[in-house]
């Protein structure tokens, strides 16, 4: 599994653009690099550790299964690894770790790709939890006695096996099928009578490929080998055709707010992903193409990018006295995701109170498709040092994706509220859960939801604007040199001002 960074800040991808869950920085140099890792050949047999502990023994080493996400984990000899498990088969899994530091209560573990950290906390007799740096909420575990029956013996490779794998893994952990319209085992009957015996790789992929446009989902993906598909955009949304499309897009829109909206060039950081510049009448405009791709080497150096721009953007000057933002357009409406935690990390910039941001839960229960684990709450406490509390407008599209959606709904608690101006979001917020094929092909699927306070969840239709826009940063519009979202954001604020 991996956070939205994985795909997140690896498609856009999505960490990736991803890894991603939200390309820009998850951009094609991220992309890259987590390609790289997920070519690595599924292991053969797997042998379970023995049941006694050996000599030095720490108390989190052993087997752990994750609640909900069809994961086991493996801890010991200095190393973390996983095993993908369904109800027919049992394979190595995407993420392995090596440990990197030690408590007595918990350890700290890198994994091979992107210097991503993953920390690992014992929570009482046979349990523990998960967490990743970047991500928000965590992963209950509690110790297996012995890896399940499956994974001492070898998954067969062949094209109807993969094809098998793949179709229960989204089964048991895809939460969205009855939201969709989706029926699964139709589709099953449908595309797996097109595998036999004699099919080779390419025929393969495109059934594969061919099942997750049935879903639509923009944060599904599928590699194998050279061949990539990712990202199917929810039909009636703009698509874009791999990251360099994103990445020319998101320039695209750059040069055409600079041109018609703030009438000057921004002040960027982060390689430009975040930009900001002062507007007439006491405004603020401050734009993120992503939460990720500020820099290399994981979380920790993209929030300190994130947060020396954020104070440079929300000086005291900004936010007290006479000189202070009147109001302040916050412009999402080309966000490819990336973490959920940096984009928690601005909606504490800009709160004065604490609230609750969302609540986030994965699918569980294999037998009972409607079956999730309890939700974890997820807080916004304000930030320390100078904070803007004024008045939002919002702008968003179909292109706010993954984290710039978390972003989105974490806002929705803010007092006052934000004024969401523009289209519906995309309606893929959950992180990417990246599982292996036992032909050594790997592929994503989202397997959580985010939920506001009284339970609504937004996946598949995306959070609506409270103004309506059509046409967002269409083709039509970026030719056109009118920008509508903007100036219905300048209007919206403006005559907050004077009330």
């Amino acid at each position: 599994m991996t956070d939205n960074s994985d795909l997140d800040s690896t498609m856009t991808d999505n960490s990736d653009l991803d890894s991603r869950k939200k390309g820009r920085g998850r951009t094609a140099r991220r992309l890259a690099a987590v390609l790289a890792a997920l070519g690595v050949a599924v292991a053969g047999q797997v042998a379970a550790p023995p049941a006694d502990a050996a000599a030095g023994r720490q108390p989190l080493d052993g087997l752990w299964r994750a609640d909900g996400y069809g994961t086991v984990f493996d801890i010991g000899q200095g190393r973390l690894t996983t095993y993908d498990t369904t109800a027919i088969s049992c394979l190595r899994g995407v993420l392995s770790a090596e440990h990197t530091a030690r408590t007595r209560d918990s350890a700290s573990f890198t994994a091979r790709e992107g210097a991503r950290r993953i920390v690992v906390e014992t929570r009482g007799a046979g349990r523990a939890r998960l967490r990743y740096p970047g991500s928000v909420g965590a992963i209950d575990l509690r110790r297996l006695p012995r890896l399940p029956r499956a994974c001492a013996i070898p998954t067969p490779a062949d094209q109807v096996k993969v094809f098998d794998v793949f179709w229960t893994t989204f089964a048991e952990n895809y939460p969205f099928f009855a939201t969709k319209g989706v029926d699964w085992r139709a589709v099953r009957d449908r595309y797996r009578s097109r595998i036999g015996p004699g099919s080779g790789d390419e025929e393969l992929f495109a059934v594969l490929r061919d099942v997750l446009k049935e879903l639509g989902d923009a944060h599904t993906a599928l590699i194998a080998g050279g061949r990539q598909f990712a990202r199917p955009l929810r039909p009636g949304t703009r698509q874009l055709d791999g990251v360099p499309a994103f990445v020319a897009f998101t320039e695209r829109v750059r040069e055409f707010v600079e041109r018609n909206d703030t009438r000057k060039p921004l002040q960027q950081w982060g390689r430009a992903v975040i930009g900001y510049a002062d507007l007439p009448g006491g405004l603020g405009y401050l734009r993120l193409g992503a939460f990720d791709g500020y820099a290399d080497g994981g979380f920790e150096p993209n929030a300190a990018e994130q947060d020396r721009a954020l104070d440079e953007i929300f000086t005291v000057s900004r936010t007290s006295g006479p000189g202070r933002l009147r109001g302040l357009i916050l412009d999402v409406r080309v966000n490819l995701g990336g973490y959920d935690a940096l984009g928690l990390r601005l909606a504490s910039r800009l709160t004065g109170r604490p609230y609750q941001a969302y609540a986030k839960q994965a699918r569980n229960t294999p037998g009972d498709p409607p079956g999730f684990t309890r939700p974890q709450p997820v807080p916004v406490r304000p930030a320390a040092g100078p904070l803007y509390t004024g008045p939002i407008a919002m702008l968003t599209s179909s292109l706010t994706i993954s984290a710039g959606e978390t972003f989105t709904q974490a806002m929705t608690g803010r007092t006052p509220r934000p004024e969401r101006i523009g289209e519906n979001t995309q309606g893929a917020f959950s992180d990417f859960l990246w599982r292996r094929l036992p032909n050594g092909w790997s592929f994503a699927l989202p397997n959580e939801r985010f939920l506001t306070r009284d339970g609504t969840s937004f996946d598949v239709t995306g959070i609506p604007p409270h103004l309506s826009v059509p046409g967002v940063l269409s083709d039509e519009e970026l030719n056109g040199g009118h920008d509508a979202a903007f100036a219905k954001a300048l209007s919206y604020l403006t005559s907050r001002r004077r009330r």
